[in-house]
């Protein structure tokens, strides 16, 4: 029995040993300043009070996930604390001006009044989105800016921001965290 003992318990020294040994070549080397500093930001946003308009941030968010990577929007899982919240209502679209960082509160709605006036759904949901990341409008301007919101007129349904608003999103999250300023607080209504 005691010979038994004493094998079980060198062979799982030996099998620490053995793993911590493999885990030191195995390990990724360690990232450097500059590669933390590159980190994705990750907010979260919920849309559970957003009926009617999933479809439209989702493609919203797969526009801004796609376009910048120095912050990831991802959905909050149900009943945990999102950074964002988008609620539909009946009024014009609005939003909470950002940067919005981990921990922070902006809120973004999406009004169906200016769907019922001929707006693209997708578009409006990018656009308040830019909004919380930071963005302010840009009216009045052409549809090949996403920040121009209602004065790109009902026939544009470009989601995608343009070089000027992807760059500005990204130095925003620059550093990650260590970057962010407080966020504005104020609430763009995006009527015309």
């Amino acid at each position: 029995m005691l010979d038994s003992r004493w094998f079980k318990t060198a062979g799982v020294a030996a099998a620490i040993t053995l793993a911590t040994a493999t885990a030191s070549y195995a390990a990724p080397a360690p990232a450097t300043a500059a590669e933390s500093a590159a980190a994705a930001v990750t907010l979260r946003y919920d849309d559970s009070r957003a009926a009617g308009w999933e479809a439209a941030i989702a493609a919203g968010v797969a526009s801004w996930n796609a376009n910048v990577g120095n912050v990831k929007l991802v959905e909050a899982a149900p009943g945990t604390r999102a950074e964002i919240q988008i609620v539909a209502t009946s009024g014009w679209p609005q939003a909470t001006l950002g940067p919005v960082h981990p921990g922070g509160q902006a809120r973004v709605e999406l009004g169906s009044q200016a769907v019922a006036q001929g707006h693209d759904k997708t578009r409006i949901a990018a656009h308040e989105l830019g909004h919380s990341l930071g963005l302010p409008d840009t009216k009045p301007g052409p549809c090949s800016q996403l920040m121009s919101g209602s004065s790109a007129g009902t026939s544009c349904a470009n989601a995608v921001p343009n070089a000027a608003e992807r760059s500005r999103v990204e130095s925003a999250y620059a550093r990650g965290l260590a970057s962010l300023a407080p966020a504005d607080g104020r609430v763009l209504v995006d009527a015309p």
